[in-house]
């Protein structure tokens, strides 16, 4: 397995090692219920070095990710970062990542760890192949057979990921604590930061990319730095933080706290079977000027009203029972001609640390899917008792 920079400092820690994508990543130090409260009522440290960084760089920058990817890249402003998808022709999501925009003609998107090789195969092989014309797919016959489809764009796509290291403070406590560490008079920097919106601050004498995105519901800091920098800044966090009840945490109550903000996973509710429509997630952009990847058999979707009207949809479900249901079980239908009988299934689940109920995500036929509507789980032959409500289960205060 792959170790990220801060792989020591975790053991060190006393952590708890899980595979994760083939990386070698903390699971828990303590327990993960005290790590999932400690986020939810004051800040947690989180080792995200695993994730990828792809850096797109040239005068053709914001058309080529405009092709490549879903979502309207060319209208972030500088400074501003934006959550898109990355599909396939038949639309079938290849990843879900971020995309920041650093200057007029350089972007970097951090896309899933288990992903970032294919999303970065994929960058390349789309750059060279250039703009899609008359619908036809990238590098097909149709657009090789034009000049201006062969030449490819003015672009360079640098995987950079084995060289940097992410590190996020996530918690109400988190601008605080970032604060604290960044020269003295950058602090309006860190207080003055958007949702979505990075800048670059100072820390310790090292010039670091600080974002303010998050995956756990919480206000919270992802911090971008060289590899031989992050151990430096590692300790610096945990020391600023002590007062503040700042602890390590580690991926299992990462996924807890993003299941209870209703985040979607890449390979639970996410992959190339499923297509933004049936996620719920309206990052599509049919009308920015450029053919993207993907585009005739999305319009073609939403035409037919897959995950609205046809086909399932990504749905919340509250548990009214104790026992939890987790990814893979099936959802069973309890009123109509259909009960008894298998509508969906489960693709997130546990007991909610915040909440106290269980709660799942999972995809469901369509016609079980307003809120209200009462299913069961099948526990392993033993049904349990649901209901389908609104995403996010939990929504901080602002």
């Amino acid at each position: 397995m792959r170790e990220t920079a801060l792989s020591a400092a975790h053991a060190d820690l006393g952590a708890s090692f899980t595979d994760f994508g083939g990386w070698k990543m903390p699971l828990k130090y303590t327990s993960e219920l005290e790590e999932h409260r400690a986020v939810r009522t004051t800040a947690g440290l989180f080792d995200l070095s695993h994730m990828g960084e792809i850096r797109i760089v040239g005068p053709d920058a914001a058309t080529f990710l405009n092709t490549a990817l879903v979502g309207n890249l060319a209208a972030v402003k500088i400074g501003k970062a934006k959550y898109s998808l990355i599909c396939r022709e038949d639309g079938g999501i290849l990843d879900d990542l971020i995309a920041y925009r650093i200057d007029e003609n350089e972007y970097l998107l951090v896309p899933n760890a288990s992903n970032r090789e294919v999303v970065a195969a994929a960058l390349t092989e789309r750059a060279a192949a250039g703009p899609i014309l008359d619908g036809a797919p990238a590098g097909s016959d149709s657009s090789a057979g034009d000049s201006s489809g062969s030449a490819g764009f003015d672009v360079e796509v640098w995987d950079e990921s084995e060289g940097i290291s992410l590190i996020a403070v996530q918690g109400p406590a988190a601008q605080k604590i970032i604060s604290s560490v960044v020269r003295g008079n950058e602090t309006f920097l860190v207080e003055e930061l958007g949702y979505y919106a990075f800048t670059t601050v100072s820390i310790g004498g090292d010039e670091i990319l600080l974002a303010r995105t998050g995956y756990t519901g919480e206000d919270g800091f992802e911090l971008f730095l060289p590899n031989d920098k992050a151990h430096a800044l590692w300790l610096a966090l945990l020391e600023a933080g002590s007062d503040d009840g700042l602890v390590p945490c580690g991926l299992a109550c990462r996924d807890s706290l993003r299941l209870e903000a209703g985040m979607p996973l890449y390979g639970n509710e996410l992959s190339t079977e499923r297509v933004s429509f049936e996620a719920g997630l309206p990052v599509v952009s049919f009308s920015k000027a450029e053919n993207f990847v993907g585009r005739a058999a999305l319009e073609a979707a939403k035409a037919e009203g897959r995950g609205k009207t046809t086909g399932q949809r990504l749905v919340g479900l509250k548990g009214l029972g104790k026992r939890a249901g987790r990814g893979g079980y099936p959802v069973l239908a309890v009123e109509g001609d259909d009960a008894g009988m298998t509508v969906g299934t489960v693709t997130s689940g546990l007991p909610s640390p915040t909440l106290g109920y269980p709660i799942a995500m999972a995809y469901v036929d369509i016609a079980h899917t307003e809120p209200g509507t009462r299913l069961d789980v099948d526990l392993r032959g033993k049904p349990q008792p649901f209901e389908v409500v609104p995403l996010p289960f939990y929504r901080r205060e602002s």
